[in-house]
C-alpha cells in the first residue's frame, strides 16, 4: 500500500475564489485612503508610522477623504487573536514611536534578566551553552494580545478608523491592480441562509491595500497566486500551544528548552521545543512549538504540552499554580529561501508573518512584523504624493528596496538553511546549525530547498500511548482548553474549514491528532481504509493548522473565533 501524503487529497477551493472585482454600486462602496488588513504588529505598525507621517501632511491627509486610514481586524478589537511567546526585540518599537513613547510606557514584563537552555529527557534537564541566535538580553517579556491592543489605542490616537469583528474575505482586483476587499457577511446560518440579523459584507476601496493578515493569511495566499509573488521555495510552519499559568514562586529566567518530549531520529522529522518565560512575579508562560513537517499519525502538539508540564523540573516551576489561559497558532518557518520574490502588486504591499518574515534560530518574528508595517507605511506614503499613482508598476517598489536595506534581511539571510538542516535529524542539524552560526550562514554555500509540510508521507507509532491523561489542574483536554481561549464562534455559523472529507484513515486521524481545538472527528469507514471526517467548526481557534497539512481555513464571521487577553 503507498504512503499517504496530505498533499493527495487537496481541499476542495482555489486561490482565485479570494479575488473578485468589486460589486457594490459605486454610490455605495466605502472609500479609504490606505487599507490595512489585521490588527497585529506588523498593521497596526503601519497604522501607527502612516499616522505620524498624515501628521506633517494635512493636505495629503485632507486629499485621501474621511478615511485616511482603515484597519479592519477579524476579532473582537486588536489584541483578540494575537498569541506569541513572547519575547520581544524592542529595536523595532523604538524605531517606530521615535522618542514619543518608551519601552518603559508600554505594557511589558519587564526585560530579560537570565535566560537557561535545557536538553531534556523523560526525567532529567542538562544544560547547555545558550546559543547566539537564542541570546536575549536586551529583550522584554510581553504577551502579544496586550501589546496589540495598546499599539491599537496608538493607532486609533493617531487617526487610525478600526473596523473591529470585520473579515476581510475577498481581495478585490480590477484591471490589474489591487483596489481593496470585500468584508464578510454576517448573520449567515449554517447552510448560509440569512438569519434575522443579517449583515451584508461591504466592498472597501483603498488607494494602497496593506496585507499585514499574520501566519497563514487568506488574502496573502491568494495574493501570492494572482500575482505571481511566490518564491522559489513554499513556506512551511510550525504549531505552537500556549498555556498562562499564575504560580506560586516568581521566574526568575527566560528557560528553553530541547529534546524530549521529541524524538529525535530523523525519521519523524520532529522539530521544535518549549519555551516557560516570567510573566512578572506572579504568572507565567510555558509553550510548545513542533515543525508541521512531522510524519506521525499521532502527534499532537497540544498533548505534548501537557506531556512537558509532567517533567520533574517543568512540574516544579508550576506547582500550586493555576491555568488561566490557553491559546494556539501557527508560526511560519520557511525564513529567507521562502519569502516571496516580491513584497508587492500594483496597489499592495505584504508585511509580517503573512510573508514569513520570522527567524526561527533565534525565536523571534515581532519586530521584523512591526519593522516592515513601518516601511510599508513609509512606502504607501511616498507612493501617494502629488503627481504619483500608487497602482502604477513600481511605484511600490522602494517597499522591496527598504525591506532589503533593513537588518529583517541581513538577519533572515544569515540563517537561511538553519530550520531546512533539522530535517536531517536533530544530531546532524545541531551540528549543521552551529556551522552556520559561527560562519553567519556563510557555510555551507547556497540554499537549501524546503519541502511542502503536506509533501511529507505519514507513519504511524504507538506515540499516544504516553500523553498524560487530563486532570484538570496540572493536565488539560482540547475542549476545556478551548473554553479557556474565550472562544467566541456561533454554534450555527457557516463551515469555514475546507478539507476533502473522505480520506484516508491515517490522514483523517493526523487532522484529529493534530488540531488542538478539537475540531476533526473521524466519522463512519467505508472499507479500503478510507473514512468521513466530521467538523465542528464552532471549536475552531483559527490557528492555521490545517492549511499547512492538507486543507484550507478560510475567513469565518468577524468577532469569531479566539479573545485571547493574556497569551
Amino acid at each position: 500500500m503507498s504512503p499517504v501524503r496530505p498533499a493527495d487529497y487537496p481541499p476542495p477551493f482555489s486561490p482565485s475564489e479570494a479575488i473578485a472585482e468589486p460589486t457594490d454600486p459605486p454610490d455605495e462602496r466605502i472609500d479609504v485612503g490606505v487599507l490595512i488588513v489585521g490588527g497585529g504588529p506588523a498593521g497596526l505598525a503601519c497604522a501607527i508610522r502612516l499616522g505620524q507621517l498624515l501628521e506633517q501632511a494635512p493636505e495629503l491627509a485632507a486629499r485621501l477623504g474621511d478615511v485616511p486610514v482603515a484597519l479592519v481586524e477579524k476579532g473582537k478589537l486588536p489584541g483578540s487573536h494575537l498569541l506569541s511567546g513572547a519575547v520581544v526585540n524592542p529595536r523595532s518599537l523604538r524605531r517606530l514611536f521615535r522618542g514619543r513613547k518608551t519601552i518603559e510606557d508600554m505594557p511589558t514584563y519587564g526585560s530579560v534578566e537570565a535566560e537557561s537552555v535545557l536538553f531534556l529527557t523523560p526525567r532529567g534537564a542538562l544544560r547547555i551553552p545558550t546559543p547566539p541566535t537564542m541570546m536575549n538580553h536586551g529583550n522584554v517579556v510581553a504577551s502579544l494580545s496586550e501589546l496589540g491592543r495598546w499599539l491599537g489605542a496608538e493607532a486609533e490616537e493617531l487617526g487610525t478608523t478600526i473596523l473591529p469583528e470585520t473579515a476581510a474575505e475577498k481581495l478585490l482586483v480590477s484591471g490589474g491592480r489591487v483596489v481593496g476587499v470585500r468584508t464578510g457577511d454576517k448573520g449567515l446560518g449554517r447552510e448560509r441562509q440569512p438569519l434575522g440579523n443579517h449583515e451584508p459584507g461591504s466592498d472597501l476601496l483603498a488607494r494602497v491595500t496593506v496585507l499585514a493578515e499574520g501566519t497563514q493569511g487568506h488574502l496573502t495566499g491568494a495574493a501570492l497566486d494572482r500575482f505571481g509573488l511566490s518564491g522559489e521555495n513554499p513556506q512551511v510552519w510550525a504549531l505552537g500551544v500556549k498555556e498562562v499559568w499564575r504560580v506560586a514562586k516568581p521566574l526568575r529566567r527566560v528557560i528553553h528548552t530541547l529534546g524530549w518530549p521529541l524524538r529525535k531520529a530523523p525519521r519523524f522529522r520532529e522539530f521544535g521545543g518549549a519555551w516557560i518565560y516570567p510573566m512578572g512575579d506572579d504568572m507565567v508562560s510555558i509553550g510548545f512549538v513542533v515543525g508541521l513537517d512531522y510524519r506521525d499519525v499521532e502527534l499532537s502538539a497540544h498533548d505534548l504540552l501537557q506531556e512537558l508540564k509532567t517533567h520533574p523540573r517543568i512540574r516544579r516551576i508550576l506547582a500550586g499554580g493555576e491555568r488561566l489561559a490557553w491559546g494556539a497558532k501557527t508560526i511560519p518557518e520557511g525564513g529567507f529561501v521562502a519569502l516571496p520574490r516580491r513584497l508587492h502588486a500594483p496597489g499592495l504591499l505584504l508585511c509580517g508573518d503573512g510573508a514569513g518574515m520570522v527567524n526561527v534560530p533565534a525565536l523571534k518574528g515581532i519586530h521584523y512584523a512591526i519593522e516592515s508595517g513601518r516601511l510599508a507605511a513609509e512606502a504607501a506614503f511616498a507612493a501617494l504624493q502629488p503627481g504619483r499613482t500608487a497602482w502604477t508598476p513600481g511605484a511600490l517598489e522602494s517597499y522591496d528596496a527598504s525591506i532589503r536595506d533593513s537588518f529583517i534581511w541581513t538577519d533572515l539571510q544569515q540563517v537561511r538553511n538553519m530550520r531546512q538542516a533539522f530535517g536531517r535529524g536533530f544530531w546532524l542539524g545541531g551540528a549543521l546549525a552551529g556551522v552556520m552560526t559561527a560562519t553567519k550562514g556563510k557555510f555551507p554555500p547556497g540554499e537549501s530547498r524546503t519541502e511542502r509540510d503536506s509533501d511529507h508521507a505519514l507513519l504511524r507509532t504507538d506515540r499516544a500511548r504516553s500523553y498524560p491523561a487530563p486532570d484538570g489542574k496540572l493536565t488539560f483536554d482540547k475542549l476545556s482548553s478551548v473554553f479557556a481561549s474565550g472562544n467566541r464562534t456561533r454554534d450555527d455559523q457557516p463551515d469555514h474549514i475546507r478539507i476533502e472529507r473522505r480520506v484516508p484513515i491515517d490522514l483523517a486521524e493526523m487532522w484529529v491528532r493534530m488540531c488542538p481545538a478539537q475540531v476533526y472527528e473521524l466519522g463512519e469507514g467505508e472499507g479500503n481504509g478510507t473514512v468521513n471526517v466530521s467538523v465542528t467548526p464552532s471549536n475552531c481557534v483559527q490557528c492555521g493548522a490545517i492549511t499547512a497539512k492538507g486543507g484550507r481555513l478560510t475567513p469565518p464571521e468577524g468577532g469569531s473565533g479566539p479573545e485571547y487577553t493574556l497569551t
